[in-house]
């Protein structure tokens, strides 16, 4: 109702607030809980993944993702039962110093790929500040037009403290998204120099982009991100650029044909490209299809397949190992002594750390 202690200004009155339900309806709380329940179960989950459904996805690897002890059991039956529908994928990590344009350059690798048929998946590793441990995830952002493709899913994920900003849960993601149904795997890694041989441990083909007109571009690259490179893609190449660009891969080339000639038996290749004006994208993927046709053929795909799964054993059991350490509540509280005694210069570094494994080796005899 009109309040009448105020004026009439045409069509602008005070009305009443709306008055509150004396109770609330119990089949709508009992109908919300089963919708809660239903969400949680982990074999349901699993199906409707298995199936296709992009939530499901997303939600799963929310659960592999965690830490949470209670979430440890369910992410081992998710990847145990997709296990058998994954590996029917190629993987691509994609790599490139900051600035190189790597989101503009995945997402119209991306764009293509979807536009000849592909299913493309793209796990995106934002770096975490070292200080507040938080971490943009800005790639969904970045890639407007990917993120909006019904057949792309963009997974960007904090790398938290794990080496490179690439762990076992991004390999276990991998599994996911092939179990999903995306027969194309793009990685990013966070280009900061030690992230690459994470990823590249874990991919198939492996990709560097560059910049010409930086600088030196040869000496502003690792040997080692070279050596690893299956090709290099100089982005940016358009405009007042491009003669530069093409002097940078004429000095790439020379490069690259230093290096004694891979397992695989491929000699690495330079490209350009133009993300932003969409120039050269095809002709990475042509190229990317030479690859795969020739590994296949010679056997070295599969066999790298495999060296990767016993890589990421050995991976998985330091991990743990480590996990397992540092919860040890008796490990914990030592730990606080020992810093203080390192410290304080009473113990050195490898004394203290030699009694807290002495200590952990009996903890675990005893147990």
């Amino acid at each position: 109702m009109p309040n009448e202690n105020l004026p009439n200004k045409k069509s602008l009155h005070e009305i009443d607030g709306i008055s509150q339900p004396d109770h609330v309806n119990q089949d709508s709380i009992r109908t919300i809980q089963n919708f809660r329940r239903k969400s949680l179960n982990i074999d349901l989950l699993i199906e409707k993944l298995l199936q296709g459904d992009i939530p499901s996805l997303s939600k799963a690897i929310t659960i592999i993702e965690s830490t949470n002890p209670t979430h440890k059991e369910q992410a081992h039956k998710i990847i145990q039962t997709c296990l058998p529908h994954a590996n029917k994928s190629v993987r691509i990590g994609i790599t490139g110093v900051p600035g190189v344009g790597k989101s503009t350059f995945i997402e119209a690798f991306g764009m293509y790929l979807t536009s000849i048929g592909k299913k493309v998946a793209v796990l995106a590793v934002d770096p975490s500040s070292t200080i507040s441990k938080g971490s943009i995830l800005g790639d969904k952002t970045r890639m407007e037009d990917l993120v909006k493709n019904t057949n792309a899913f963009i997974r960007p994920s904090a790398s938290g403290e794990s080496l490179g900003g690439v762990s076992r849960k991004t390999r276990e993601s991998i599994i996911l998204c092939e179990a999903c149904g995306f027969d194309t795997i793009l990685i990013e890694t966070v280009g900061v120099g030690q992230s690459e041989t994470a990823v590249h441990s874990m991919t198939d083909f492996f990709l560097l982009l560059n910049l010409a007109g930086a600088g030196d571009e040869l000496q502003g690259i690792k040997r080692g991100i070279m050596e690893m490179a299956d090709s290099v893609i100089i982005n940016k190449a358009d405009g007042d650029n491009l003669k530069h660009a093409n002097n940078a891969k004429l000095d790439i080339n020379r490069a690259l044909h230093l290096f004694p000639l891979k397992d695989s038996k491929w000699q690495p290749k330079v490209l350009l490209a133009s993300a932003f004006y969409n120039q050269g994208i095809e002709d990475v993927w042509q190229l990317l299809e030479k690859y795969f046709s020739l590994t296949k053929e010679n056997g070295y795909f599969e066999a790298n397949r495999k060296n990767q799964n016993a890589y990421w054993l050995r991976e998985t059991i330091n991990e743990q190992l480590l996990s397992n350490f540092y919860q040890n509540q008796t490990i914990y509280e030592q730990l606080q002594n020992a810093e203080n005694a390192v410290q304080n210069n009473e113990k050195s570094p490898f004394t203290a750390a030699n009694e807290l494994l002495e200590l952990y080796s009996k903890i675990k005899k005893s147990s």
